[in-house]
């Protein structure tokens, strides 16, 4: 079976005469806190990296020893940071283009090529947009490998900072423990606001709850209010007695 990532589409772009190329991905898009981190990697065509595929199929030890790796061999690389205030003003998706033009505007090599994961970015350099790029192009899986490394280590050092979130299994995802958490401890600043799961934990109403009201009994309502009616101001008074009642002859 052939393997799905790998380098066809640098050499695709270097036939067309671009030699500069750059892989750009992000890492923790769709967690619910903390910064979306991207990475732009410019590979040496020249020096073989074994192993590079979608930072999301391999294991952690396996990508820290891939991203050093990466750090030692690449021509290139350079990682950013989009924290969660502005993903919360911007939305997740600009917050995620905005990393991948930091990191791209930090490399010391200027690049002419990029191979980007199923975005565009509003740059003045020829790219390639590639749906599920990181497990298509060498140079997109090391720019994940990169982004995802960079943004575990942070999680792990937040997890100091906030311990009863579990940052450290969960890098800040929705699984069932994070919810729980957020529900029982509500969101801390770093979580992101924009994000329904983290909107609701911080609304005042969670958790509020009514007590049921007694059904309206219309006939129950009439005898209690009979009840509390006085009576007429004449009733129970006898009429006088007349004139010829009142002296016997």
């Amino acid at each position: 079976m052939t393997r799905l990532c790998s380098s066809r589409y640098e050499r695709q772009a270097r036939k067309l005469g671009w030699m500069r190329i750059a892989g750009l991905d992000e890492a923790g898009r769709g967690s619910l806190f903390g910064p979306v981190v991207a990475a732009a990697v410019i590979l040496n065509p020249r020096r073989r990296i074994v192993g590079l595929d979608d930072s999301k199929k391999l294991t952690a030890d396996r990508r820290m020893e891939l991203a050093d790796r990466i750090q030692q061999h690449a021509l290139a690389w350079a990682v950013a940071e989009i924290d969660a205030a502005r993903i919360d003003a911007w939305n997740i998706y600009q917050a995620s283009r905005q990393a991948m033009v930091a990191a791209l505007n930090q490399l010391t090599i200027i690049p002419d090529y990029l191979l980007i994961d199923a975005v565009r970015l509003d740059v003045l350099v020829e790219q390639k947009s590639l749906i599920k790029g990181d497990a298509r192009s060498v140079s997109i899986a090391a720019a994940s490998i990169l982004a995802k490394t960079h943004r575990d280590a942070c999680m792990e050092k937040l997890d100091v900072e906030f311990p009863q979130y579990g940052l450290a299994r969960h890098k800040g995802y929705a699984t069932a423990d994070h919810l729980e958490a957020l529900r029982q401890h509500g969101p801390s600043p770093l979580h992101r606001y924009s994000f329904e799961p983290v909107r609701c934990a911080g609304s005042w109403s969670t958790g509020a709850t009514q007590t049921a009201l007694p059904i309206f009994d219309e006939d129950a309502a009439d005898e209690a209010l009979a009840s509390l009616t006085p009576p007429p101001a004449n009733e129970g008074l006898q009429p006088p007695a007349s004139g010829n009642e009142s002296h016997a002859s």
